[in-house]
C-alpha cells in the first residue's frame, strides 16, 4: 500500500523549488492577481480508496502553484463503460483550486500524481489506484488532443457533477452552461452519496 502524501513528508513528485519562486507563487495567491480557477475529479477503485483520494489532494496542495480552495463530498460509484460487476466501485470527488500553473503545467502535476500512487494506462476503463482529471481551468475552451478543455465527457458524468454541484451549487462548466442544469439531464443512478467517509482540506 502505497502510504499517502502528507506535510512534511518528501514528494517524490517534485524537484526542490527554490524559496524566491515559493514567495511569489504565495505573494500571487495572496494578492488574488494571477490565479485561476481550475476544477480537477478524483477517482480511485483500487487499493485504498480513501486514502489514496486524500494522498491525492495533499499532493495537490504541496504543489508550488496551487492552493486547494474547497474538497467535495465522496461517492461511490459504478465503474464507468464496462460491464456491471467486473470490477470493484469507485470512491469520487471533486475539488476546487485556484493555481498559477498554465493547464499545461497542471496536467503533467496530475499525471505525476497518479504515477506516484502507482496509475497503470494499460487497459481503456480499465481498474486504477487513481485518477486525476482536469475538468475546467478558468473560461478556457480548447480542443488541443493533450488537454481537452473542459473535460469532454464531463456534462455527461454524474460522478464529476454531482460532487461539483455539492461544492459550487452556481458552477458552470465553460461551454456547457450550468452544473445545476446539467444535472437535470443525467441519470444520478450508479451514484451515492457516501456520508459515513470525509475528505479533509488540506489545512
Amino acid at each position: 500500500m502505497t502510504a499517502p502524501f502528507t506535510k512534511g513528508h518528501s514528494d517524490p513528485t517534485v524537484q526542490p523549488v527554490p524559496a524566491s519562486v515559493v514567495e511569489q507563487v504565495d505573494a500571487a495567491d495572496i494578492t488574488l492577481q494571477n490565479p485561476r480557477r481550475a476544477v480537477i475529479a478524483l477517482g480511485s477503485n483500487l487499493g485504498n480508496r480513501l486514502e489514496t483520494l486524500q494522498g491525492a489532494i495533499d499532493a495537490l496542495e504541496d504543489t508550488p502553484g496551487v492552493r486547494i480552495k474547497a474538497v467535495s463530498p465522496v461517492y461511490e460509484t459504478e465503474p464507468w463503460g464496462v460491464d456491471p460487476d467486473s470490477q470493484p466501485s469507485y470512491f469520487n470527488a471533486v475539488v476546487v483550486l485556484k493555481t498559477t500553473l498554465p493547464p499545461s503545467s497542471l496536467l503533467e502535476r496530475a499525471h505525476a500524481v497518479e504515477e506516484a500512487f502507482h496509475r497503470v494506462r494499460d487497459e481503456h476503463w480499465g481498474p486504477r489506484t487513481l485518477d486525476v482529471d482536469i475538468v475546467s481551468y478558468a473560461d478556457l475552451v480548447s480542443d488541443d488532443p493533450q488537454l481537452t478543455l473542459p473535460h469532454p465527457r464531463a456534462h455527461e458524468r454524474a460522478f464529476v457533477l454531482v460532487p461539483w454541484h455539492d461544492v459550487d451549487p452556481g458552477a458552470q462548466l465553460p461551454g456547457r452552461g450550468a452544473v445545476a442544469e446539467l444535472l437535470g439531464v443525467v441519470t444520478r443512478e450508479g451514484v451515492a452519496a457516501r456520508d459515513d467517509l470525509e475528505l479533509r482540506l488540506p489545512e
